[in-house]
This record gives structure tokens, sequence and C-alpha cells, in this order.
């Protein structure tokens, strides 16, 4: 009971979840109740046959979704951060460096 009240406290106080997280959260309850071995993957949710976009310094980069992982260059990877990584040299989150997730905000209360 003290979960679910402190749980309501922090949404009254810190806004409760998204409609995309509720909807993600749906699917993913679905697809435990189907098959409750199943394996959660983190991959965003984007169609095979996607493109997509970045420019970085001044070259634009094309990224095919594909069926399983993605294609640039030639090439297949697992994942968007190793190929962010190749671009920029350094370290990146893949779907932040290329638009599919948002930088999360600053709580304005800890600013002040």
């Amino acid at each position: 009971m003290l979960r679910a009240i402190a749980y309501r406290l922090q949404e009254q106080e810190f806004g409760g979840l998204s409609e995309a997280q509720c909807r993600r959260l749906r699917q993913l309850s679905s697809a435990l109740k189907a098959n409750p071995n199943a394996a959660v993957s983190t991959r965003p949710l984007i169609k095979p046959g996607t493109r997509l976009l970045r420019q970085w310094k001044d070259q634009v980069h094309v990224v095919e979704v594909a069926p399983e992982g993605y294609q640039y260059k030639g090439a297949r990877y697992e994942s968007l951060s190793e190929i962010a990584r190749l671009i920029t040299g350094t370290r990146w989150s893949g779907p932040l460096f290329f638009g599919l997730k948002s930088k999360p905000l600053t709580d304005s209360k800890e600013a002040q």
C-alpha cells in the first residue's frame, strides 16, 4: 500500500507516464502474456525499410533499417549506437544521434 501511495504522490508532483510510454507497456504486457519466455527488445520499433538520415560535419549519412539490424555503407550493424560511434568517433546513443529519442529534460526545480 505504501508503494502505491508513494507512486501516486510522485505522479502528482512530477506527472505520469506519457501516452507513448503507456502504449509501449501495453505492447510488452501483451507480448509477455502470449509468451512468458519472450525476450524483451530495447531496440526502437522502426519498420524495416525505413531510412534514417543524419547530417554530420557537412556529410549526410543514410542508415536503412533491416529486419535484423541496420545497413550503413553496405555493412550490417546490430545497433544504431555502433553506427553513430563510427560516424562521430565518440560514444553516442544511436537513437539520440538519429533523432529517435530526445534528450531528457532537466527538472526546473533541481536547477533552482
